[in-house]
């Protein structure tokens, strides 16, 4: 049981307030917008000032315990995160894990380096992931129904749109629906740039038109934000894609899971995020930095995302969960699993698994006690590992309250 210490990423779209607000500092000088917690070789965490994938490395089975290391080798399965959006992400997907070996493999051969702008594949691993809300958070998530996506093209009344919602036809099925995305998608960013942009234009101004004669409805919602990212990337292709995605608004406590090739854009908000261990990104837009739109379309899949929010599951009365608010959130992969617990002074949690262990603290603070009465206290932004070989250790609240992630495989 050691205090996790993570990396700390700066890119240009996250906050300068909300991960130090969380952490109890004052405004950062510059945009904060990831904590990693994880042994990610890009940027591993550390324990006692030591590289927490070389700590794995030396000794696999006591770290991992040997359910993990067999599956997985050396590599913890997942990476742990604190994201924070002040401004929207690239829209991107997430190659599946044959595509990531094979990609990874390709751009070696190729000599691109992993540090090189150009490239896309950082390592050989898939990246479905779920990002739980700890303030409102603004997501667009997975291609929208198209009965949907239909309407809102109605409302807006645009002419310059009607070529292209003759491409979409009325059969409901799944494979229909499908294939009119791919059509659609596919048309929309292999159009010249001058005409992208007088669509984009035209789409624009009947968005205002919709957003002043009704701006409660959804659409409009969605209207907005596309007016918006039209804003900061004038004419990219990302503008039409926003258009065919779910818009979702969650509240703290609510999740979205993305899996492979689902296509995608974090909006705005804080939450805390766990995928497979991976940094493959695919860029199709919104971002200045590389874009691959044939290697996106390659990994993308078309299927519609009916409800990409993931239900929590009560786990109050589980033997190791004691007079705590407990949940999980379920997802269809092997890699990891997350728990989310709501302590208070008079309640506790048994942390005891046979794989590895981080455990986040969000608000509050919390004890983590092992086996021997060792303890340590986490605040807010800051995880604890437990490697696979430590005993039972229990988590009580050191404040009134406290709010707790649990991560494992």
């Amino acid at each position: 049981m050691q205090l996790l210490h993570s990396a700390t990423r700066n890119y240009s779209w996250g906050s300068r307030t909300l991960i130090p607000h969380l952490q109890g500092q004052p405004d950062s000088d510059k945009p904060v917008a990831e904590l990693w917690f994880g042994a990610h070789p890009g940027d591993p965490s550390t324990v006692d000032g030591r590289l927490l994938n070389e700590v794995i490395a030396e000794d696999p089975a006591g770290q991992l315990g040997g359910r993990v290391s067999a599956e997985y080798g050396e590599r913890l399965p997942f990476l742990l995160k604190v994201l924070a959006a002040e401004e929207p992400l690239s829209l991107q997907a997430h190659p599946s894990k044959a595509q990531a070996e094979e990609g990874f493999a390709r751009e070696n051969a190729a000599g691109i380096e992993l540090t090189a702008s150009n490239r896309n594949y950082k390592d050989d691993n898939h990246k479905p992931e779920l990002i739980v809300a700890l303030t409102d958070f603004y997501a667009m998530a997975g291609f929208r129904p198209l009965a949907r996506t239909r309407e809102l093209f109605a409302a807006l009344e645009c002419p310059e749109l009607d070529h292209y919602v003759a491409m979409l036809d009325d059969d409901p099925s799944a494979t229909t629906e499908s294939a009119n995305l791919r059509v659609l998608f596919t048309t929309w960013i292999t159009i010249p740039s001058a005409k992208r942009k007088e669509l984009i234009s035209a789409i624009v101004a009947a968005g205002e038109r919709l957003i002043a004669a009704d701006p409660a409805d959804w659409k409009s919602r969605v209207m907005s934000t596309v007016l918006d990212l039209n804003q900061r990337y004038p004419g990219d292709i990302g503008v039409l894609g926003a258009l065919l995605l779910n818009h979702i608004e969650l509240s703290p406590g609510e999740a979205v899971y993305l899996d492979a090739g689902q296509l995608h854009a974090y909006v705005s908000g804080l939450g805390v995020e766990i995928m497979a261990n991976s940094d493959n990104v695919l860029r199709g837009g919104l971002t200045p930095k590389f874009v691959d739109v044939p290697e996106l379309v390659k990994v993308l899949t078309y299927a519609a995302a009916d409800e990409p929010r993931v239900q929590q599951q009560d786990k109050s009365a589980q033997d190791n969960v004691h007079d705590a608010a407990a949940w999980s959130y379920p997802v269809p992969i092997e890699e990891f699993l997350l728990d989310r617990v709501e302590l208070t002074g008079s309640s506790s949690v048994d942390l005891d698994y046979d794989g590895p262990t981080i455990a986040l603290c969000t608000a509050g603070s919390v004890t983590f006690t092992d086996a021997a009465g060792k303890t340590l206290t986490a605040t807010p932004g800051q995880a604890v590992w437990l490697p696979a070989s430590e005993r039972l250790v229990t988590a009580t609240a050191a404040s009134d309250a406290a709010d707790l992630f649990v991560a494992r495989a």
